[in-house]
């Protein structure tokens, strides 16, 4: 990053959003996803995170704050713990006639924090001492990536290994639909090709159970799955599901009965049922 570009941010208190501060809103307002997950390149880049709710999960998790954008209103309000759990820290601030005259869109959840990132573990950190573990092949819908890590976090998965085609779960939307579970959840991306992370996680000790829609299938109540001792849930991109690599890989294909002529769920929907079914902890 830039001299110029780190010294906007070196100042810190409460900043009235004005034109005159505009260019210091890029950070929020210009700078699309890929750029801030590059910002510090080839160090770890940034993300915006969005509502306090999601603010607070990521402040909890070890995210470091660097700047917050939102509504004069919600500093004392439903904000006020955030801000103060960000120190020194620049805050823009306005009313929301005002912020959005000057951002051009409005802060319709309350607040905005632009945070670091941190470097990834490996699989094999992420992994150690884990019995349930969900894995996503090519999941790239923001929306799904976000469902599916709530669900993980509440239906007993004890980590999320993303291949490296999925999308980020810090993108704004992927952490704002997880209510900030992607906080919570460790995780972390193979850096390998997808052919060869199977071979990885039977490494590790794991058992890989494969949700798809073949014939050739476990039923997701077969008490072989639930009396594995480490079980891998490995779930495939929107549409076309899991490769069939992966599906030969695996220990276990396994297929949700479906009724009234459904022949499938989306990604996210799938992932809660196979979770809770076969993502409680074991003692």
């Amino acid at each position: 990053m830039s001299e110029s570009i780190i010294r906007r941010y070196t100042a810190t208190g409460i900043i009235n959003v004005t034109n005159d501060v505009k260019p210091l809103l890029d950070i929020f307002t210009v700078l699309k996803e890929p750029e801030l997950l590059h910002y510090y390149e080839p160090a770890p880049g940034l993300f915006i995170a969005e509502s306090p709710k999601v603010i607070e999960r990521a402040l909890d998790g070890g995210y470091e704050p660097l700047a917050l954008l939102m509504c004069r209103k919600d500093i004392e309000g439903e904000a006020k713990g955030i801000v103060s759990r960000c120190g020194d820290i620049p805050l823009y601030t306005g009313e929301d006639e005002e912020i959005t005259a000057v951002t051009g869109f409005r802060l319709v959840r309350g607040a905005l924090c632009a945070m670091r990132r941190r470097e990834l573990p490996s699989a094999v950190e992420i992994c150690k001492g884990k019995k349930r573990i969900a894995v996503l092949e090519n999941v790239v819908n923001p929306t799904n990536m976000g469902a599916i890590f709530r669900s993980a976090a509440a239906l007993g998965m004890e980590a999320v290994i993303l291949t490296s085609d999925c999308t980020d779960p810090l993108y704004r939307r992927s952490s704002r639909v997880s209510m900030g579970t992607v906080f919570q959840v460790p995780w972390t991306i193979m850096k390998c090709r997808n052919e060869e992370y199977p071979d990885i996680l039977h490494g590790l000790g794991y058992k890989m159970a494969a949700m798809a829609l073949k014939d050739n299938s476990v039923d997701i109540d077969d008490d072989r799955l639930n009396s594995e001792e480490k079980l891998a849930v490995i779930m495939g991109t929107e549409g076309e599901g899991l490769s069939d690599h992966t599906i030969d890989a695996c220990d276990y294909t396994v297929k949700i009965p479906m009724y009234n002529g459904v022949d499938s769920l989306n990604v996210a929907a799938a992932s809660a049922v196979a979770f809770w079914q076969l993502g409680k902890k074991r003692k």
